[in-house]
């Protein structure tokens, strides 16, 4: 079950004033603006939403072990 979280750790924004930065990087205000205005269809609005959770209930940390063990 870690491939949703390790996705974010492996996946960059692919358009956007954040094309390239790794999701589990992107802004929580950035995020935010998704979860107001709608999320993406697909697999990156579905990475986008678990960021935006994640982020929101100040979670971050749980990708810790995840970015570790991809020797970031």
């Amino acid at each position: 079950m870690t491939e949703p979280l390790e996705s974010l750790v492996t996946t960059e924004m692919s358009f956007g004033k954040y094309k390239g930065t790794l999701i589990a990087d992107l802004p929580g205000n950035y995020l935010g603006w998704f979860a107001r205005e709608g999320f993406p269809p697909g697999r990156l609005g579905r990475q986008l939403a678990l960021m935006y959770e994640i982020d929101h209930n100040d979670l971050k940390h749980l990708l810790q072990p995840l970015r570790q063990r991809r020797g970031a």
